[in-house]
């Protein structure tokens, strides 16, 4: 996607992107198209600045729930701003029932962002 198509994406497109893409734990796409350099993340765990504070924060999730698979309750988007209710389970058994993050979208991009969650631990699954 060129950049001048990516500056003009609604807010809810931005967040759709990223929800898939997370999905799918394509993170390097997700942070090329729908994060600005300078984010903000605020969350359970502490303050994540700019994009290497934002890859610190998916090591760290990757490390609570492995490979975990997402399931979306509620999206909502108004203006510039989105709200996410989630869950997770990781191949660890480990889970999160409370899932919430909340969106800053402006000019295509993922501003800011708040993310709270509690992780819940597990036994893994028997093969």
């Amino acid at each position: 996607m060129d950049p001048n198509t990516l500056a003009s994406r609604s807010a809810r497109e931005v967040l759709d992107d990223h929800l898939d893409l997370a999905r799918s734990w394509d993170f390097e796409t997700d942070l090329e198209r729908n994060f600005a350099p300078d984010i903000v993340l605020m969350t359970t765990y502490g303050i994540f600045r700019g994009v290497e504070g934002l890859r610190e924060k998916v090591r760290l999730l990757q490390k609570q729930l492995p490979d975990g698979q997402w399931t979306y309750h509620r999206i909502m988007v108004e203006r510039h701003l989105g709200f996410l209710e989630w869950s997770g389970v990781g191949k660890n058994g480990a889970r999160v029932e409370d899932g919430a993050d909340s969106y800053l979208i402006e000019d295509g991009k993922i501003r800011a962002m708040t993310i709270h969650y509690t992780v819940i631990p597990g036994v893994p699954p028997e093969a």
